[in-house]
């Protein structure tokens, strides 16, 4: 009786697997087509294709206002509020600012690489990853997909 099953499965399994032969007969050729002369860059991703787009096309800000933050001096008064790793927050967010948990809410602050670079920056009150805007990253010279420490001032 076992074997009455087994054999039409077997049967029906097989016959699946002539969907997967070559098919006979002389292959075609097919002419390669000829390359666009200016093409964009265009991405595929799981939702489909998107075209790329650099990190200078995104920053809005402009050098002289790097120039700014980047020479702010540091302030009396300010504080050490702890020392965070940044991730590279979303780049459609213009300006040259900081989201992390360290901050409580929205002021003027100053972030410091390891290498002792400064930078002026609006600190946001945020939870989980800090996050750093893409101006700043720029400012800094820190590559994009670099994961750098920096320490953090507020008031």
């Amino acid at each position: 009786m076992r074997q009455l099953v087994f054999l039409p499965v077997f049967a029906l399994a097989l016959s699946g697997c002539a969907l997967f032969q070559p098919q006979g007969g002389p292959k075609a050729t097919v002419a390669p087509a000829a390359a666009p002369e200016a093409a964009p860059a265009v991405a595929t991703t799981p939702l489909g294709t998107a075209r790329a787009v650099s990190a200078a096309a995104l920053d809005q800000t402009t050098a002289e206002e790097k120039a700014a933050a980047l020479a702010a001096p540091a302030k009396g008064g300010e504080r050490e509020l702890g020392k965070v790793v940044v991730a590279l927050g979303p780049p459609a967010e213009q300006g040259i600012w900081l989201s992390s948990a360290l901050v409580k809410e929205k002021a003027q602050g100053r972030i410091v690489t390891a290498e002792g670079k400064s930078l002026a920056v609006e600190l946001r009150p945020g939870t989980g990853a800090a996050l750093l805007s893409l101006a700043a990253f720029q400012a800094l010279g820190l590559g994009l997909t670099s994961l750098p420490e920096v320490t953090v001032f507020g008031s």
